[in-house]
């Protein structure tokens, strides 16, 4: 009897433990699958235009021959081919021997012509004392008063040459104007140079900014300070018109128009570099857009998973043409609403989800 009882107990625990897992299953289903996390990002409305793709190049602002101010031989050039130097910097220095001298020749003159002023000075000062007296002549008052007075220009001439001389010192030292990049050495270390010959030729690749050739017919569409895209070395930049050139070439029937471009993305560029500019063409119109991102194709479908209040509705949309990042929206959604851009692969219609607040 035990022995029957026993077998039928161990036949109840095996029942039990084989639909154990299916009654935690039952639970589960009930319950049903954890939310889902995704990332969401808001459909806008935006300005957008048809776009003409135009090839130009990146300009520097400033770039030119640097040249010497005073004639004389090149003592030393400090600076190579590709040397990146600052405004302020010498970049070639001529023989100063001479001009040394001449600075102290000019300190002497001064010297001494202020010296005789201050003794004529002291003269008619003591012959101004005696007007009173019996002593006073007029006559000899009046000649130092007028000696005083050529002294006194004879001090500002002095003056004159010595800072011209200071000047011309200066000069021998042939500096840069603005920070740059040295493109060009035209001369070398004893060679003689004279005023105004070129020295080294600089360029200004931190201060660039795009340039392109736009057929006439489509000027109409630029204007001083419209933003323009760009795109350098694949990069997508957001330009700014700066100068529209009052000059047609006739013979391709184009305009130049000058570009400016962010400070902070220059200096990853340099000039004379390939810029595509997308020239607007026509008016610009207020769209709907939504993130690439969003956007999921499911049996040749087209649909954007919209979320509110943690619940994923699907979408089918219809969507025109690029903007950037984004798509222009011509159906099924609606500026405002909440389109997932990530973890939206799998999303199902009506499924829960948990919305990452995270950047």
């Amino acid at each position: 009897m035990n022995y029957r009882v026993k077998i039928t107990a161990a036949a109840c625990m095996t029942v039990a433990l084989l639909w154990a897992p299916f009654t935690v299953s039952a639970e589960e289903d009930q319950q049903g699958p954890p939310p889902s996390l995704v990332k969401v990002d808001t459909v806008i409305v935006e300005t957008f235009g048809q776009t003409a793709p135009t090839i130009g190049r990146l300009v520097s602002r400033q770039s030119g021959v640097v040249a010497a101010r005073i004639s004389g031989a090149i003592a030393h050039m400090n600076v190579q081919i590709g040397d990146r130097v600052a405004e302020g910097d010498t970049l070639a220095e001529l023989v100063a021997d001479k001009l040394q001298w001449e600075v102290k020749r000019n300190e002497a003159a001064l010297q001494r012509a202020e010296a005789e002023l201050a003794i004529r000075k002291n003269e008619m000062q003591r012959l101004r004392s005696l007007r009173n007296s019996a002593a006073f002549q007029q006559s000899r008052y009046d000649d130092t008063r007028l000696e005083v007075a050529t002294l006194e220009a004879r001090v500002i001439e002095a003056k004159s040459l010595l800072e011209l001389a200071n000047l011309d010192l200066d000069y021998t030292n042939v500096r840069a104007p603005y920070a740059g990049t040295v493109t060009l050495r035209h001369t070398e270390a004893g060679s003689y140079v004279s005023t105004g010959a070129p020295v080294v030729t600089i360029v200004n690749d931190l201060e660039l900014e795009a340039e392109g050739d736009v057929p006439s017919d489509r000027i109409d569409g630029l204007t001083i300070g419209r933003n323009v895209a760009m795109e350098i070395a694949g990069e997508r930049v957001n330009g700014t018109v700066r100068a529209l050139v009052a000059v047609e070439n006739p013979l391709t029937r184009t305009r130049a128009v000058r570009f400016s471009i962010p400070t902070d993305v220059a200096p990853s560029f340099t000039p004379n570099q390939t810029v595509t500019i997308f020239v607007p063409v026509g008016e610009r119109d207020e769209v709907v857009t939504v993130h690439k991102d969003a956007v999921v194709n499911r049996l040749g479908e087209t649909i954007v998973f919209t979320i509110k209040d943690n619940m994923a509705e699907m979408r089918s949309v219809r969507l025109g043409e690029p903007v950037g990042s984004r798509f222009v929206v011509l159906s099924g959604l609606e500026p405002g609403e909440q389109a997932a851009v990530r973890g939206n692969e799998r999303l199902r219609a009506g499924q829960t989800v948990t919305v990452d607040e995270g950047v």
